[in-house]
């Protein structure tokens, strides 16, 4: 579904991504891990169009989709759930679900609101409270939530667990493992090295914007060095 060649990112003259080769098949979760600073983030806002790439290509089902604005990928379905949420705390909770569906007919877009509120009860519970007033884990959700609306066939998750109880951060994870579940491809960025790779089919290992390592969720939870750089064993 996405091949990722030789991917290049910059700020200014510093070099945030170098030479970045990775794939994600149709269905699979795929973590990253890595350091702060390692890029992480970049490569996410690069994937989704947020961020410019500066040398190298991202495919997307065949799509050159370099140099295409976020919009376009959004309408073809890679979306990302930025680190930190960044939902609209004035505006009420359904208020921010619906712009998630901003490219979608209106009775596409009940439809799916429907699924996101089954998917998430508490969101139903509170619909109409200010986004602002709701807990971590409730704004984790509303996330989450909101990039569903878009219908995505890959979405890009940064940092879903950060600032969360172990309680919520068990609960996020397990939605994202049933998101999986239902044929959503999922790249997942995420500092609790451990529950990304547990759950996930691969994983990639950036170091100073480089992919050092990769393999299976299961092989790279056991590799002495991924556990003792990642994992506090």
């Amino acid at each position: 579904m996405l091949e990722v060649r030789a991917l290049e990112s910059r700020y200014g003259r510093i070099p945030a991504l170098k030479g970045i080769d990775l794939g994600i098949a149709a269905g699979e979760l795929v973590a990253l891990v890595g350091a702060n600073g390692a890029g992480k983030t970049t490569l996410l806002r690069t994937l989704s169009g947020v961020h410019p790439a500066a040398a190298g290509c991202v495919l997307f089902e065949g799509e050159d989709l370099t140099a295409a604005p976020p919009e376009r990928r959004v309408a073809l379905g890679m979306v990302q759930v930025p680190e930190g949420r960044q939902v609209f705390g004035p505006l009420s909770v359904e208020d921010n679900l619906r712009l998630g569906a901003y490219r979608r007919g209106r009775g596409e877009s009940a439809a799916t609101l429907a699924r996101v509120y089954a998917q998430f009860p508490a969101l139903a519970e509170r619909r109409r409270h200010a986004a602002g007033t709701l807990s971590g884990g409730q704004q984790q959700m509303l996330a989450l939530g909101r990039a569903l609306m878009a219908r995505p066939r890959l979405l890009l998750l940064d940092e879903p667990s950060m600032g969360l109880a172990p309680k919520l951060v068990q609960e996020i994870f397990a939605c994202v493992a049933a998101l999986r579940a239902a044929d959503v491809a999922i790249f997942l960025v995420d500092q609790n090295a451990r529950a990304a790779l547990a759950i996930a089919d691969r994983g990639y290992v950036l170091e100073t914007g480089r992919i050092a390592l990769q393999g299976t969720g299961r092989a790279l939870l056991a590799d002495e060095g991924v556990r003792a750089a990642y994992l506090g064993l």
